[in-house]
């Protein structure tokens, strides 16, 4: 029935004879309804009736809700040859680790790039996380369906897209004919997306008709937006303190916000210009140099360090890229560390080796398990502040819960962590919980 039904609702589409349910996704004047994810603040922006990504940076602009099962029609064109952007349906409400882009299903939005593997004319893939299987085959087994047809007009010409998604099926149109699909989505439901990657796209005549329910399963569903705001624009350091002789070292490239390990500032260290008090803290990482055979320190989990027979110190070799962190409310004790040591990162050092605090409190800041991923793969934390309780989840495990830090400030900036090594940092995002 489901699979009859989406069969003659494509038809009827196609042949302009359904209006009645249909609803604007832009209205036309301003950005209601959308969220942006983690771009500049005039990235998107509204001009003559049409939605206008500047390209960068790059990164994406989601709806304030979740869909299931829709028709969506827009009409887009790039404004110079080789331009590129995307749709994405069913995404998550945040970026995936390490990169600018939500976990989704991309409908391609590409100007004048062909190849046997990729096209400009309404290619559709899973991204990031998500899985699909696509109508046809690829050449190389990929989650992407390449179009049956060439049918999109080059940069400067107006393109229309008809796009039907139910029950994890999704059919696109270019331009009056359906020539790509796929089935058995994952997930289902969640956001829909406008992408900026680097050049000027235009769209207009967004609109939506929602279809009925199938009932996904909660695994089919992308996770709900929780209130994540990013601090990082991806053009600038605006909403950190800019202090002069940071200039040229704490650098925004696109997405990714790099740190060469040499401010000439007197505080190296980047502050955030507001102050937080309860936060969640999401933050990826990454080390940029190339790791050195170093004997560095084991310590137990109770925090103590390792000794030997003779009562001499135990290391352990291992791959050494550097060391950083990140401070919690203006305050260099309560540090989440960054590093390369056997027992991983996520401990709070100045909290660890304090002698003076009792055993228990300095056994709670110590790594629980070692979840970094190797010297030059994205890292991410998920760090929580909650009065004097802290949790740190690094790549989807716990390394510090619930662990208690007596006398901390109740409020304070952010900062990522000057320490004389390179590093990168991205999808900087923080929601209040106070």
């Amino acid at each position: 029935m489901i699979v009859g039904g989406f069969i003659v609702c494509l038809g009827l589409l196609q042949a302009g004879a359904i209006e009645q349910g249909w609803l604007p996704l832009f209205n036309g004047k301003d950005l209601s309804g959308w969220v942006n994810v983690n771009c500049a603040p005039n990235t998107f922006s509204v001009r003559d009736g049409m939605i206008v990504s500047t390209g960068v940076p790059t990164g994406v602009m989601r709806t304030e809700r979740q869909y299931e099962n829709f028709e969506l029609e827009l009409e887009w064109r790039h404004l110079a040859p080789g331009g590129n952007a995307g749709l994405f349906v069913w995404a998550d409400p945040i970026t995936a680790p390490g990169v600018p882009f939500t976990r989704a299903i991309e409908v391609q939005i590409l100007d004048g790039r062909n190849s046997d593997d990729y096209t400009s004319h309404g290619d559709l893939f899973s991204i990031h996380g998500a899985t699909f299987k696509p109508d046809r085959p690829h050449p190389k087994g990929w989650m992407r369906c390449l179009p049956s047809e060439w049918r999109a007009k080059p940069a400067g010409e107006w393109n229309h897209y008809h796009v039907v998604c139910s029950n994890g099926v999704i059919k696109l149109a270019v331009n009056g004919k359906v020539v790509s699909g796929g089935s058995e989505s994952q997930p289902r439901q969640g956001y829909i997306c406008l992408e900026s990657e680097g050049s000027q796209c235009h769209f207009r005549n967004l609109r939506i008709k929602e279809l009925p329910s199938t009932n996904p399963k909660p695994n089919e569903i992308a996770p709900l937006a929780e209130g994540f705001k990013s601090l990082y624009s991806g053009i600038d350091l605006n909403g950190w303190k800019q202090e002069a002789g940071h200039k040229g070292h704490w650098q925004p490239k696109d997405w990714i916000l790099e740190y060469d390990g040499k401010s000439e500032a007197p505080d190296k260290h980047l502050w955030s210009e507001e102050e937080y008090g309860d936060f969640v803290l999401i933050c990826d990482w990454r080390w940029t140099a190339k790791g050195t055979k170093r004997m560095r320190p084991v310590i137990l989990p109770n925090g103590e360090y390792a000794t030997d027979d003779q009562g001499k110190p135990k290391e352990a070799e291992v791959p050494d890229a550097g060391d950083s962190g990140i401070y919690l409310r203006g305050n260099s004790k309560s540090q989440v560390n960054i590093c390369c040591w056997p027992s991983g990162s996520g401990e709070v050092w100045g909290y660890r080796t304090d002698q003076n605090l009792p055993s228990a409190v300095r056994a709670a800041v110590t790594p629980k398990l070692n979840a970094d991923k190797p010297i030059g793969q994205w890292n991410r934390f998920v760090i929580t502040m909650k009065g004097d309780r802290l949790t740190v989840n690094l790549n989807g495990q716990t390394v510090i819960g619930d662990a208690r830090l007596p006398e901390v400030p109740k409020r304070g900036r952010i900062a990522l962590q000057h320490h004389g090594d390179p590093i990168q940092f991205a999808n900087i995002y923080v929601k209040r919980l106070d």
